[in-house]
């Protein structure tokens, strides 16, 4: 019986990480639509139950899932089963294409498609932050709270420190105001002596690549998105491996494979130091989610029923859009430059807003666009 549920649960999580495009909502929604309604393995309420807990969690959500379903399914062997057949899938299509880009990059052919398929990026990214703004900021304490992470980025404050104190901060606040009724302060937990980002470039090692991706993989919430404020923060400025166009290539081939958007580690791995590299990357990327949903899945009911949890998301939710918001303007600026690729950013926004375009095809369009201009 365990056997039979554990190829069950590689043969699903292997079929949605070949055809999982469009992000961890579409992953999420697939996931749902295989084991609620057709499989019958989890209910409605035990679906939106691991949903939450991703939630409270670091690392990517809808890899997080299907760790958590495969669990719940095969016991120890389908978490990791689950995990790995979601993973597989995408890291190989990266690698792939990681290995075609280190190839052909500097063509005049890769080069204008990727000169297309930037521009998309950006305005996937800039959706996503409306959307997700929409939910997060529920006021004025956590508006507040987004716009201070933004500032003090752009002040050359550690990303993961400006992540907990935004989180630290909204729960301190909404409870002490539930307990006192009184406010005492935004930022309760002092900030002063963080250390700024370093600009001094750092020789580049193996035990590097996998630590900083380890400690990515650790402290990163909310959309796969905010991976681009720690990649930054980390590879361009901090050790001075890739430059932003490198990470903005790195991201639009993240967006173009199926699967978690956290393949891109992959990607920047095998540029780095091949692949060793990239399979070093993408362990380090992930062994935090397996862990993570191991230890947390026995305590989901009382996480759920937290008050200062729930807060404590509110506000790690909120600093990693200000985060996602400031990296946004620094990649644009790297982006988009010139007429040609301001108008792929603006109509793909529009088809992304107005009509729900899935993101796959706006990439593949733009890619096209880049082509034809090489052409024309």
């Amino acid at each position: 019986m365990l056997s039979k549920r554990l190829a069950e649960v590689a043969g699903l999580f292997f079929k949605l990480g070949v055809i999982g495009f469009g992000g961890p909502a579409a992953h999420i929604a697939m996931m749902r639509d295989e084991t609620v309604n057709r499989r019958k393995w989890l209910s409605d309420q035990e679906f939106l139950d691991l949903v939450g807990a991703t939630n409270l969690i670091p690392g990517p959500n809808s890899t997080e899932m299907a760790i958590h379903i495969g669990f719940l399914r095969a016991g120890w062997k389908g978490l990791i089963t689950g995990g790995v057949c979601f993973i597989v899938p995408a890291m190989l299509s990266v690698l792939a294409l990681a290995w075609a880009y280190v190839r052909f990059g500097s063509m005049p052919q890769a080069t204008w498609l990727l000169y297309g398929v930037k521009p998309v990026v950006i305005a996937i990214i800039v959706q996503a932050l409306w959307g997700l703004g929409r939910k997060a900021v529920k006021g004025s304490l956590t508006a507040a709270v987004t716009v201070a992470i933004m500032a003090l980025y752009f002040a050359g404050i550690n990303e993961i420190a400006l992540l907990f104190a935004g989180g630290l901060a909204v729960m301190v606040v909404v409870n002490f105001r539930k307990l006192r009724g009184r406010v005492w302060g935004i930022f309760p937990v002092p900030i002063i002596g963080i250390g700024v980002l370093s600009q001094a470039s750092i020789p580049f090692s193996m035990s590097s690549l996998f630590l900083t991706f380890l400690k990515i993989g650790s402290v990163l919430y909310g959309s796969g998105y905010v991976l681009l404020a720690f990649l930054r923060a980390d590879f361009v400025v901090r050790y001075g491996w890739l430059t932003d166009r490198q990470l903005l290539d790195a991201i639009a081939i993240g967006q173009i494979t199926p699967g978690p958007l956290f393949t891109t580690a992959t990607f920047i791995g095998y540029i780095l130091g091949g692949t060793p590299g990239a399979i070093l990357a993408t362990l380090g990327i992930f062994l935090p989610s397996f862990i993570f949903v191991a230890v947390s899945n026995p305590l989901i009911p009382k996480i759920r029923s937290s008050a200062w949890a729930g807060a404590l998301l509110d506000g790690v939710n909120v600093a990693s859009l200000g985060l996602m918001a400031a990296v946004s303007w620094q990649l644009g600026r790297a982006s988009l430059t010139g007429p040609f690729t301001i108008l792929i950013a603006i109509v793909s926004f529009v088809l992304l807003i107005r009509f729900k375009v899935n993101s796959t095809w706006l990439i593949a369009g733009g890619a096209l666009a880049g082509l034809l201009r090489a052409i024309f």
